[in-house]
């Protein structure tokens, strides 16, 4: 080429003033960056955010059924089902017939999803810290405390 420098055509201003006006907006944009680096942190672990949770609730509630479950999750039947079953088929959680009611059924984290989800908790508390590095320890508390007034019934 001669060395002639051509001009480099400048993108536009893109405006969202409405969009950065709403709350929900915000919300939305703030989770996408939560999930995309909560998949990086987790990497070969192959954990979702939903997983996660499904493990964490039959670590800290064991026998639980699964109605009481998809409710303290917001996670409809249709949808908590294939959850469990994906689940239980990497053996990280257990079915088990309920001690109550033998035609339902009580989950259990097992041995194997015990040990994932202590690794996966280790990289979620790192995730954490750099998602919320730029906000001190009260304002993260004052945003849990306006996050669970949100979204309390």
């Amino acid at each position: 080429m001669s060395g002639i420098a051509y001009p480099v055509s400048e993108e536009p201003e893109v405006r969202s003033g409405l969009l950065e006006s709403l709350i929900g907006y915000g919300l939305r944009r703030a989770t996408s960056r939560m999930t995309a680096d909560f998949m990086t942190a987790m990497g070969e672990l192959g954990i979702r955010p939903v997983q996660f949770a499904l493990l964490a609730m039959a670590r800290e509630n064991p026998g639980i059924n699964q109605t009481s479950l998809g409710r303290s999750l917001g996670i409809q039947r249709a949808n908590l089902v294939p959850l469990l079953n994906e689940l239980r088929l990497r053996d990280l959680i257990e079915r088990r017939p309920a001690p109550a009611d033998r035609r339902a059924f009580a989950l259990y984290i097992s041995e194997a999803g015990n040990a994932l989800l202590h690794e996966a908790e280790r990289r979620v508390h790192i995730h954490e810290e750099r998602i919320l590095s730029r906000l001190g320890a009260g304002e993260r508390e004052t945003l849990r405390e306006l996050l669970d007034r949100i979204r309390a019934d």
